[in-house]
C-alpha cells in the first residue's frame, strides 16, 4: 500500500483549485453512504485523512451494514487537507465496500443451500490492491484464498505441460513439504485421476453444473475425504447452481467485475484562519 503515491498522482505540484480560492481555514466533513452496503476499506480511508494530519471519527468497522444516508466518517481539519484526500479515500472506499458488498449478497444466497460452502477469491485483483481487496472480501463473509504464488500449491495446466504429466506433478508438489496439494482439472477422468494420486483439493475448472456434480459424486467415491473447488466461469447469475456440489466456489467476478458502492462527501463545519 503506497499512500503517499497515491495521494501524489493525485494532487502533484498542489491543489490549484483550493490554492486558488482559500487561505488555511479549519473545518470539518462527513462522508456518507449513497445506497446501502457492506463497509470494507475503513482503514485505508482513515489512513489517507490521517497522512494529511486530519483528525478522523468513524464508529464502524469493515463487515458492517450501512444504509442510505449514514454518515460512515467523519474529518477536521484544513479544509485544503480534507479537500485533498477527498477523492482518494472515496475511490478506495467506494471500490472496497463494493467487493464486500457483492460477496456478502453471494455468500448469503449459497449458504441457504450448503451452510458449509466457502465463496472465495481468486488472483484476479487490481495490481498494488490485492491486499486490500481480499480483505475486502474476507470483510464480506468471503474468503480470501491464496494471496500470491507464494502461500499455497495450486497446479495448472501449464504445470503439467512442462512437467509432462498431473501424477508427476502431483508427486513432486507432495515430496517438497510446502502444504496441501491442489490441482486444476478440466474434466471428469483428470479429476479422478487427481483424486486417486492423492491431491488434497481439486479444481473443477469451467463445468456445467451438471459435470460437477457427476465429477463430485465419482470423485469422493474414491476419496471422501478430498475437498472440491469450482472455479471458471461463475457468476453472480450461477453461482447458487453450484453450491451444494462445492467445498469452495472461486470467482474472479468479486474484484474484476464489481461495481463500486457511490460515497459522498460534504464540508459541514467552517472556520477562519
Amino acid at each position: 500500500m503506497d499512500l503517499q503515491g497515491w495521494l501524489e498522482e493525485d494532487i502533484g505540484s498542489g491543489d490549484i483549485t483550493s490554492n486558488s480560492l482559500m487561505e488555511n481555514q479549519e473545518g470539518s466533513a462527513s462522508i456518507y453512504a449513497k445506497e446501502s452496503c457492506v463497509l470494507a476499506g475503513l482503514d485505508v480511508c482513515i489512513d489517507v485523512f490521517k497522512e494529511l494530519n486530519c483528525i478522523v471519527t468513524c464508529e464502524f468497522a469493515n463487515g458492517d451494514r450501512a444504509t442510505i444516508g449514514e454518515v460512515i466518517i467523519s474529518v477536521k481539519g484544513r479544509i485544503k487537507d480534507i479537500l485533498a484526500g477527498e477523492r482518494l479515500a472515496l475511490n478506495l472506499l467506494g471500490r472496497l465496500s463494493g467487493i464486500a458488498t457483492l460477496t456478502r449478497a453471494l455468500v448469503d444466497a449459497v449458504t441457504l443451500l450448503n451452510p458449509n460452502v466457502q465463496v472465495a477469491a481468486t488472483r484476479k485483483t487490481t495490481p498494488g490492491l490485492r491486499g486490500l481487496e481480499k480483505a475486502a472480501v474476507a470483510a464480506g463473509g468471503g474468503h480470501p484464498h491464496r494471496q500470491g504464488l507464494y502461500d499455497a500449491i495450486l497446479i495448472k495446466e501449464n504445470h503439467i505441460a512442462v512437467v509432462g504429466s498431473m501424477a508427476e506433478a502431483i508427486k513432486r508438489a507432495k515430496a517438497s513439504g510446502n502444504g496441501p496439494v491442489e490441482v486444476e482439472v478440466e474434466d471428469r477422468e483428470q479429476a479422478m485421476e487427481a483424486a486417486d494420486i492423492g491431491a488434497n483439493t481439486i479444481m473443477l475448472d469451467n463445468f456445467t453444473p451438471e459435470e460437477a456434480a457427476i465429477t463430485a459424486a465419482a470423485v469422493r467415491r474414491i476419496d471422501p475425504t478430498v475437498r472440491l473447488e469450482i472455479s471458471g466461469g461463475i457468476t453472480p447469475d450461477n453461482i447458487a447452481e453450484y453450491a451444494c456440489v462445492a467445498d469452495m466456489i472461486s470467482l474472479g467476478w468479486l474484484t474484476h467485475s464489481v461495481r463500486s458502492i457511490d460515497f459522498s462527501m460534504l464540508m459541514d463545519v467552517f472556520g477562519q484562519d
